[in-house]
Formats: C-alpha cells, sequence, structure tokens
C-alpha cells in the first residue's frame, strides 16, 4: 500500500506539471500530424507495385517489341499500359502525371538478335517514383537477358549440329530442329513469374501510422530522465531521507518510485493512442489486446531504465543533459525520425539493440495485422529488459 501511495502521489505531481503535459502529451499530437502529413508523399504508396502505368512508344511493329508488350507487360496485373505514337508525348505524360514510367523502343530493335545484341530502350521516369521505374527497368533488363540466352543458346546448338552426324539427316531437318529449340527456348524464357504486393500482416501502414507509432515510441522515452530527475530532486529536497524516517522501506520507496513512472507511462500512452485515433484517423490495428501488451511492456521498460539511470547518476544536470541529448539519440537509432527503411546497414544493425526500436517495429506489425506470435518476443524482451532494469538500478539506488 505504501508503494501504491507514492506512486500515485508522483502520478498526480506529473499531472499537475504544464509543462510536462504538453511536452509528453500535446506535442507528440503535434509531430504526429505534421510529420504524418508532410512526409505522406515520401511514404505512400509508392512503395507498392499496385497500379504502375507504363507510357509505351514503339517506333515499328518489331515482333520483339510485340512479344514484350504482349507476353510480359500485359501479363502482369499491377501494369497498365498507355500507347503512345510520339516518343516526346513520354515526357508530357510523365510531367502531368498521366503515367509513372515511359519506354521508348526504338526501330527494328531485335535487329541484331541473332548476335545477342539488342538496340538500347529508352526509360523515362520522375525522381519520386524510383522505386516503379527500377521495378519496371528490372523486367526489361530481365527480358533482354533472356533473348539473349536464347539467340546465344541456339547459336551454340546450331555450331554442334552443324559439326555433328545430324548433317547427315539433310539441312532441312537441322534447320527444323533448330527452329524448334528456339522456340521452345523462346516460349520458357517469356514465362511470366507473378509479382504481388505483400506487407508483414494483412495490411500496409500508412505515413500517418508510421510517424504515430514512431512519436509514441519517442516520448515514452521521456519517461527514463522523467523518473529519473525525480528521484533525483526528492533526494537533494531530502523528501526521501524523511520517508525512510516513517516506517517505509528502501523497497517500498523504489517500487513506489517504478510504479509512478509507469502509471504515468501507461496514461500518456492511452491518451496518445485515443488523440491520434480521434484527431489524425490513425488506424492502430484490430487486435487492442496486442496494442496494450505492447504499450505495456514497453511501459515497463522505460519505467525500469529511469530506474537505472537514478541509480547511475547523481546530478540533476546529468538528467537533463540526457534528456536532451541521449534521447534523441535513442529516438533516431530506433526509426523515430527517419524510417528504419532509410537506415544503412550498419544503422540498422545498430538499431537491433534499442528497446525503442522494438516497441516501434512491435506496434507497426499490430497495425499491419500480424499475429501474437510475432510480436511476443518483442514483449518478452522488453518486459524483461525493465524488469532487469529496475532490479539493477534498485540495488544501486539501496547502495546509496
Amino acid at each position: 500500500m505504501q508503494s501504491l501511495h507514492i506512486a500515485w502521489n508522483d502520478v498526480k505531481i506529473r499531472i499537475a506539471d504544464r509543462s510536462a503535459l504538453i511536452m509528453l502529451l500535446l506535442l507528440p499530437l503535434v509531430l504526429t500530424a505534421i510529420l504524418g502529413t508532410a512526409l505522406k508523399p515520401i511514404m505512400s504508396n509508392e512503395d507498392s507495385f499496385a497500379d504502375t502505368t507504363i507510357g509505351l512508344y514503339t517506333a515499328d511493329s518489331d515482333s520483339l517489341a510485340r512479344i514484350f508488350e504482349e507476353d510480359v507487360l500485359r501479363k502482369l496485373d499491377f501494369i497498365k499500359i498507355e500507347s503512345t505514337n510520339k516518343e516526346e508525348n513520354l515526357g508530357k505524360m510523365l510531367k502531368e502525371g498521366k503515367i509513372d514510367v515511359g519506354l521508348s523502343i526504338p526501330t527494328v530493335w531485335s535487329e541484331n538478335v541473332k548476335e545477342g545484341k539488342l538496340k538500347e530502350v529508352r526509360l523515362f521516369s520522375n525522381s519520386d517514383k524510383e522505386l516503379k521505374a527500377a521495378v519496371i527497368e528490372s523486367i526489361l533488363t530481365s527480358f533482354v537477358s533472356r533473348v539473349q540466352s536464347v539467340s546465344h543458346t541456339t547459336n551454340v546448338v546450331m555450331a554442334d549440329l552443324s559439326t555433328s552426324q545430324a548433317v547427315a539427316a539433310g539441312p532441312g531437318e537441322v534447320t527444323e530442329l533448330a527452329s524448334t529449340i528456339t522456340v521452345e527456348l523462346t516460349n520458357q524464357g517469356n514465362e511470366v513469374t507473378p509479382i504481388t504486393d505483400r506487407t508483414i500482416g494483412k495490411e500496409t501502414v500508412s505515413s500517418m501510422q508510421y510517424y504515430a507509432a514512431a512519436m509514441a515510441a519517442m516520448f515514452l522515452l521521456y519517461n527514463i530522465t522523467t523518473g529519473a530527475k525525480s528521484f533525483i530532486k526528492e533526494r537533494d529536497l531530502e523528501t526521501l531521507a524523511r520517508l525512510k524516517i516513517s516506517p517505509t522501506s528502501d523497497w517500498s520507496i523504489i517500487l513506489g518510485k517504478f510504479l509512478g513512472t509507469l502509471g504515468f507511462a501507461c496514461i500518456q500512452f492511452l491518451i496518445f493512442i485515443m488523440g491520434t485515433s480521434l484527431f489524425c484517423k490513425v488506424h492502430w490495428g484490430d487486435n487492442v489486446g496486442q496494442l496494450l501488451a505492447m504499450g505495456g511492456a514497453y511501459a515497463v521498460a522505460v519505467s525500469g531504465l529511469s530506474m537505472l539511470l537514478a541509480g547511475l547518476i547523481k546530478e540533476m544536470r546529468t538528467a537533463d543533459l540526457i534528456s536532451g541529448i541521449g534521447i534523441q539519440i535513442l529516438a533516431f537509432a530506433g526509426g523515430s525520425m527517419l524510417p528504419l527503411s532509410q537506415f544503412p546497414d550498419f544503422l540498422k544493425r545498430l538499431s537491433d539493440v534499442v528497446p525503442n526500436k522494438w516497441a516501434l517495429t512491435g506496434f507497426l506489425e499490430i497495425m499491419a495485422g500480424v499475429n501474437w506470435g510475432e510480436i511476443l518476443p518483442a514483449i518478452i524482451g522488453l518486459f524483461l529488459v525493465g524488469i532487469a532494469a529496475m532490479l539493477i538500478g534498485t540495488l544501486r539506488l539501496r547502495t546509496r
């Protein structure tokens, strides 16, 4: 009961602090709305393959160009084709947003196909459609490679046949055999493997959802320094000393401070979820149980880390420094400022040890609609980090 009384007193003090409320409750909502809206073009469904419109110009009725259009492009469900009779129209269509990528196939594209060479196809794209352009370029490159492979294989087979006993059967049969081989290789090479757009779960996460999760992960981090500063402040004001004179044990005091930070972090998380849902229309997923479990585990982690920090530092200015710089570093490393997909490989490996990255990833997976098995390791990991940090911090605080 003494621990609960201390915890409740801490929560009331933080709620009464208007600057803390603005910092930890209002600011995350404002930043979520700004970042989610401003960065929507960067994190839009451009990252998916759906509804890619290609502007296609073919200089003539080359047979290979026809095969590429009919047997490759038109067999891919995510591609729509807008044909044009002038190459210069492709640039205009791009500027007007009518197409995502433009392809210009030259005259007699297959002129040198017997030598395994093809004329260069021109590709038109805008900087904001780089992924779609890269996908189309990959399809084109794959097709050209297959054509060159077929040509090379046919030439090798013909060379072998010309020196083999099959020549005795007559040139007619050799030519027919070579033609059959070419057709079979071409048919095999033009088979299209379906490409589908898939996410880690059932849903695709929007930019607003990403930054809602990112801001939740970042601003809950501030409870680490807030909890530690509360402990240091009460120690400096000798409030803790007066508590020790009372029948309250050290364990009850420390547990109460831990529960106070945990309680405020949970309140902050719930208000943030409701605020982003109402004002930013953020969909946090269909499984409320998963969301509460992840948020609760993360709150335990930051509360435990606050006790560890309180046990490691002695001065308020050190806590202020960590709050100003350290939390920002953790937020950046955890993906709250820049999507994790944009990180270089060494930073991605570094982010794996940051707890707020586990929380952010967990929130995104819940939004995407994964099952419990996908997020359970993160929930358990965050909970264990919080308990371990609290125990270590408790031992440090008791010795001091």
